[in-house]
């Protein structure tokens, strides 16, 4: 292939999107060993002598992660503008699943379970604190990473399940001669939320083999959550704010239900030296509490990670490689004093100073103190194999890749709710049961609060084998150019496991009653990939080459399955490329959907039978309920239906289909200038879902002639004498359809300014729909330009604009973040945070080489302290936490040593 000019400038833009600290590395690289190598890119395992795909990639360098002024690997991945929703992070710990202090990358806002993590092109373990469903990033120090690959597109045909939103692949450092160690201390203006990082490496090389060894520590402090939002802030006057104290109050709000006050809501007396047996009508502003002082916007993390990748020669080009990772995270988090509930006190209760039953609606332990949770989570990883090159130029590889991580997660000042009847029951308590009450503020005994406050700990982990090989090399040659082709097997198996606290596991404590979780699948897989050159040399197809992949995937629990890609790459002339993939992607549940623990609770349930055949009830639902065998005057008893939670073993993959088209254009007539655009559309069916009873039983007997899929035996049952429910599932199912398109863009100039090298990168991510149908025959939820509350931001636009100069001795580089407007999806045009502006972050960064082993690196994040826009239905600190910062502005200072 000719070697244009502005080619390797092409080849590492036509990556899609990438930044411009990227270009130069690539330049480098390409000119060592343009005449000797050839290299493969990530979403192709085919060795190209051009790093060109017709899919999208963009690529960050251990550069760019070091101007970013970032320090881990979440942050980094979440500040991209393809990324979106939820992805888990210092600020929003408190809301992820599977494990608070997890952190994940979010690609498109399809879910974190629907990006594919690799570390040098292989898998790694999933992460938590027990049977979890993707990689945590906290297990990857930046220290180690060479480069960071993003495909922005599906890849099942390539790396086999997961790869629905994309993959992320980092590239560790392997070539490295010398020793370095640098220290990093980093605060807000605040005075809060230091963050200490020391990182040492060490590398060596000879003409046999080269081995590179890697030691990172960090340490954060937490922001406490009152110190960036004093209070939660609610609407309550129109166009004015004020707080919104809750009704879990230290002295306790209650409802009379007996006697001439029935209904009646008061409040038991909230002075420590008041009147014990003092109480009034509840009032909010009076009585309500804060929560905000016993949270944090920013939970500490402190991670230390040993790394150790290396090969060696063992005869001509075969060698021996191997890596090792291991990673140990402690994080923690607080909260509010225990919340006790629905406590029942009858007239003649020594401690009920009422003289009739009432109910403890909300009473906050104050007197225990505030809740801790901690967690402490070890990964290991080990990679070990034999590569080399046989023949014409084929390169093979057979590895063997062991994880495993195992987590413990706690809890301190946890209410014992068998302990708690005893101590409030006259009858059950004294001798070495204390008694006391819980009615008025700091009412309980320490005596008491010593025989009912309890640590509770679980435990679980993930294990990952994977066997496999991999060969590719040049099958045969066409006029138009070589056809290469690389194919291989793997044999993997992934484990979970989460054994909840034995007092959990009984439902005796003020939490969450969970199950055991255990359980794995296998998998063999197979695939081939190839590149067919289909045109060259012509007026307007300077090359047209066709890939072509195909994977077979045999599941031991999900039977085979086969995914495929094409994509079409077209090189019009020097300046012009065109490029565009069509692909399948599926993922296959995860361990905890498939394996927690069945259980069952009776929950709030509506019975659209109840009332059947009124007047006054619907004619679809009164002939289905008929036909059902439902009795006439069938009224429903209670509000609730005993209903089967849990994990779902007849769950099937998911299946997608994912198109991308884009443009690369080098500008013929401004030199280093370059445009790319790409157009992204992914549709899911078959996706995961949990839907309530309530909402099963509503959509089957509103469907005519009972023909929706929630009204089989599998869904639910009723007794045949009673027509009530005696069998009804809440448990996830294969029910939702997902669709998401949109369009990437970047601008990339490199010029010399004042006699500096100066580089300009702009890179932006337009959702144009992102819809929701969460089983059949349900509204459509449109997520595109939405604010979700829990599942975070979908913004239609999100942009970053990057500037950086350069001389011999410094470099300086200025970012600019946009997270584009968006609307509060469930609130009212009108409402204080119904609406979100535009919000912009600025960066500043610059770096001194003050000899040839000294540099020394400042910088500004968020240098203007742009504060977290107020969200009507915020998930905390009255924002969308999962997408703004709430450090403000952050400074830091990093000086490092290097021979």
């Amino acid at each position: 292939m000719k070697n244009h000019r502005l080619s390797k400038l092409a080849v590492a833009m036509g990556l899609a999107m990438l930044p411009f600290t990227a270009v130069q590395a690539q330049e480098d690289a390409a000119e060592e060993s343009a005449n000797v190598e050839r290299i493969s890119v990530t979403g192709s395992r085919l060795q190209r002598t051009e790093a060109e795909s017709a899919a999208p990639v963009q690529v960050f360098t251990a550069e760019d992660i070091e101007a970013s002024g970032l320090t881990s690997m979440e942050l980094i991945l979440q500040q991209m503008s393809a990324s979106a929703g939820f992805g888990g992070n210092p600020t929003s710990t408190y809301w992820v699943g599977g494990g608070w202090g997890t952190a994940q990358v979010n690609l498109r806002g399809l879910g974190v379970s629907r990006t594919l993590v690799l570390l040098n092109g292989r898998r790694v373990v999933n992460g938590g604190s027990g049977a979890n469903a993707s990689v945590d990033l906290n297990v990857i120090p930046t220290s180690i990473i060479e480069r960071v690959e993003v495909l922005k597109d599906g890849a099942s045909a390539i790396y086999g399940a997961d790869a629905v939103a994309g993959v992320v692949n980092i590239i560790t450092k392997k070539n490295y001669d010398g020793f370095m160690i640098e220290g990093r201390l980093a605060g807000t203006e605040h005075g809060d939320g230091e963050e200490r990082q020391i990182n040492m490496m060490l590398g060596a090389s000879s003409d046999r083999g080269r081995v590179v060894l890697t030691l990172s520590y960090r340490d954060t402090d937490e922001v406490n959550m009152a110190d960036r939002a004093p209070c939660p802030l609610v609407e309550r006057t129109t166009g004015q704010l004020s707080c919104s104290p809750s009704g879990s109050t230290p002295g306790g709000r209650a409802v009379i239900s007996s006697g001439p006050d029935a209904g009646q809501i008061i409040n038991f007396n909230q002075d420590p030296g008041g009147d014990p047996n003092s109480y009034a009508p509840y009032d909010p502003e009076v009585h309500g509490s804060n929560s905000f002082p016993y949270l944090n916007a920013v939970n500490p993390v402190s991670t230390i990670s040993f790394s150790t990748f290396g090969d060696y020669r063992l005869q001509g080009d075969t060698y021996a490689f191997a890596e090792v990772l291991y990673n140990q995270r402690r994080s923690n988090q607080t909260g509010a004093p225990n919340t006790l509930r629905n406590i029942d006190f009858a007239a003649d209760h020594p401690s009920n100073p009422v003289g009739e039953d009432i109910t403890v609606l909300m009473r906050r332990l104050d007197e225990g103190g505030g809740r801790h949770f901690d967690q402490e989570v070890n990964t290991w990883r080990f990679v070990t194999g034999l590569q080399g090159v046989v023949g014409d130029g084929w390169n093979w590889e057979f590895s063997y890749n062991y994880g495993r991580n195992t987590g413990r997660d706690g809890a301190d000042n946890i209410v014992n709710l068998q302990r708690l009847n005893q101590v409030l029951t006259p009858s059950e308590c004294g001798g070495d049961i204390p008694c006391s009450t819980l009615l008025g503020a700091d009412s309980m005994s320490p005596e008491a609060l010593d025989y009912i406050l309890f640590r509770i700990d679980d435990n679980g982990g993930n294990e990952q084998r994977t066997l496999s090989f991999n060969i590719n090399g040049d099958l045969t040659e066409n006029r138009h150019g070589y056809i290469p082709v690389a194919f291989g097997v793997e044999r993997r198996k992934e484990r979970g496991w989460n054994n909840p606290d034995s007092s959990v596991v009984a439902g005796i404590m003020n939490t969450n009653q969970q199950e055991p979780l255990s359980g794995e699948y296998s998998v063999t897989e197979a695939y081939v990939e190839t590149s067919i050159p289909l045109l060259s040399d012509m007026q307007f197809a300077e090359l047209v080459s066709l890939d072509l992949a195909y994977r077979y995937s045999d599941y031991d629990l999900f039977g085979s399955d086969g995914n495929y890609k094409v994509g079409l790459h077209w090189n019009v002339n020097d300046n012009v490329k065109l490029r565009s993939t069509f692909s399948t992607a599926f993922r296959v549940p995860s361990i905890p959907e498939l394996f927690s623990g069945v259980g069952e609770g009776n929950l709030t349930t509506s019975d659209p039978c109840s009332g059947w055949d009124q007047p006054s009830a619907d004619p679809v639902v009164s002939a289905n309920c008929q036909a059902d065998g439902v009795p006439e005057g069938f009224q429903q008893q209670g509000s609730n239906i005993l209903t089967q939670t849990g994990g779902n073993i007849n769950l099937q993959p998911e299946h997608a289909d994912t198109f991308t088209a884009g443009l690369v254009w080098d500008v013929d007539w401004v030199e280093n200038l370059q445009v790319t655009v790409d157009y992204f559309s992914i549709e899911m069916s078959n996706a995961i879902r949990s839907v309530a009873g309530s909402t099963k039983l509503s959509a089957c007997y509103n469907s005519e002639g009972m023909s929706h899929q929630f009204c089989s035996d599998d869904t639910f049952t009723r007794n045949a004498l009673t027509g009530e429910v005696n069998f009804l599932s809440a448990q996830p199912d294969n029910v939702a359809n997902e669709k998401i398109s949109g369009w990437d863009a970047s601008v990339f100039y490199a010029t010399t300014l004042a006699g500096l090298d100066a580089r300009f990168n702009w890179n932006l991510t337009y959702l144009d729909e992102y819809s929701i149908q969460p089983y059949e025959g349900a509204p459509v939820i449109d997520y595109a330009g939405k604010l979700t509350g829990g599942s975070g931001s979908f913004a239609r636009v999100r942009s970053d604009v990057n500037m950086t100069l350069r001389s011999d001795d410094w470099r300086f580089n200025y970012t600019v973040r946009m997270i584009g407007s968006a609307d509060d999806i469930n609130a009212s045009p009108g409402d204080i945070g119904a609406s979100v502006s535009d919000v912009f972050y600025h960066d500043v960064q610059g770096t001194y080489y003050l000899d040839d082993n000294w540099t020394v690196q400042a910088g500004v994040n968020n240098l203007f302290d742009k504060s977290a826009p107020y969200v009507r239905s915020w998930t905390d600190a009255n924002t969308d936490t999962m997408t703004y910062d709430l450090m403000g502005r952050q400074l830091y200072l990093k000086l490092r040593y290097e021979f």
